[in-house]
């Protein structure tokens, strides 16, 4: 039985009946992607497992995929609820600060349903491959609050280090209730999407559903790209919106209460290779511990989170820049990514991981030292260590 089956099992049996004594007591979780949060109440884990059936419901024509789109379900794009592989790449495509919106922007969806074309991306547009990252701990990302981090922000490099990250501030659709983190009128921290362009959960899991899948919502109520705007082709036979606001909500709710996997075994070398990292101000950006605020749900409430991650956007240098506008990030900046769960990445797509934003290499070696512009320094710093250095700052890394 695989992890996700056994979490299933483990749940339908609890919210069939209702009985704490039936779980005795909660399966360790330290090695999967897909566990719900511990603490979580009896009502929250059914809702749990609503989500999760939600999240891998596999569409046809029939109920309502298309007429384009890049997969048939969530998981579709996030296998085993993480990082996705050069398969799953989504490519996004805009020219300057115009999104293309009348010839299928911002996304290429790459596949249709019969009678349907699989879009093109339109001449001199520029393009940005982007590996789906993982699902898990987003509820602990949203739970953190936006002042903590713009306590991070540094962005004229007052301190000197170098490092001169920001956030990314952006709107809200008007259809994210001010009850959503993240949701109401102003301006909010983005800290979704590979350039923290999206502030809330519900957006982000409503778009996905639209751009990834062509799954209308009573959010999103449009076909996506070029059928949205009038494009020649066969639309999808069920009727739109697709999908309720419920089973969108559903989807968010489990990806909210998704719990991060644990980290590994603190050896001798991954204790050296954690002082490596500091040293060389990796540190900077990829924050090891940030703190959620109060929340409603007791399990995001208060916790240290540590997803080795800021939040803010960087200048990453040349090497990795797509030289593409998204919002108020530039062709050179990306969020950090978090860097949690690298220690079981590998065991959930086919036993090798692929790194930075585009998924270019599967050498952790090669990802580091593609790092330039405000972490020049830093990966200069790991070119300079002795072989046995760079292999503990490596193992650190893997141990997270």
């Amino acid at each position: 039985m695989n992890r996700r089956a056994f979490w299933i099992a483990g749940l339908l049996v609890l919210a069939l009946t209702g009985c704490d004594a039936l779980l005795t007591e909660t399966p360790d979780g330290a090695d999967a992607l897909d566990g719900p949060l511990p603490g979580l109440t009896d009502a929250q884990l059914r809702m749990f497992l609503e989500g999760d059936e939600a999240f891998e419901e596999a569409f046809t024509p029939q109920t309502g995929l298309g007429p384009v789109f890049n997969h048939v379900s969530c998981g579709g794009c996030h296998p085993g609820d993480g990082r996705g592989t050069p398969d799953e790449i989504l490519v996004r495509f805009s020219r300057g600060d115009d999104l293309l919106l009348d010839l299928g922007g911002p996304q290429q969806q790459d596949k249709a349903i019969p009678g349907a074309e699989p879009e093109v991306i339109p001449e001199g547009a520029q393009t940005s491959p982007r590996l789906p990252p993982p699902v898990f701990g987003r509820g602990l990302i949203e739970a953190i609050p936006e002042e903590t981090i713009l306590a991070g922000e540094d962005p004229d490099d007052e301190d000197g280090d170098g490092v001169s990250g920001r956030a990314n501030l952006v709107r809200s659709p008007p259809w994210v209730p001010v009850s959503e983190p993240g949701g109401g009128s102003g301006l909010h921290v983005g800290r979704f999407g590979l350039k923290a362009n999206v502030a809330s959960l519900l957006e982000q899991v409503a778009g996905a559903y639209q751009q990834d899948m062509g799954i209308t919502s009573d959010f999103l109520p449009d076909e996506p790209g070029a059928f949205q705007a009038g494009g020649v082709g066969v639309g999808d036979p069920a009727p739109d919106p697709e999908l309720p606001a419920q089973r969108v909500r559903q989807t968010a709710m489990y990806v909210r209460l998704l719990a991060p996997p644990a980290q590994g075994e603190r050896t001798a070398q991954v204790v050296a290779g954690e002082a490596l990292f500091e040293n060389a101000n990796c540190d900077g950006c990829h924050t090891p511990v940030m703190r959620t605020g109060p929340h409603p749900i007791d399990a995001l409430a208060d916790k240290d989170v540590f997803l080795y991650s800021d939040l803010l956007l960087h200048d990453m240098g040349e090497g990795l820049a797509d030289f593409r506008p998204d919002g108020a990030a530039t062709g050179r900046e990306w969020k950090t990514p978090p860097l949690w769960g690298l220690r079981v990445a590998a065991d959930f797509i086919g036993g090798e991981v692929f790194y930075l934003h585009d998924g270019r290499t599967t050498s952790l070696d090669e990802a580091i030292r593609a790092h330039g512009g405000e972490a020049q320094a830093s990966a200069d710093a790991y070119t300079a260590m002795s072989v046995e250095d760079q292999a503990a700052l490596r193992a650190f890394v893997l141990s997270l």
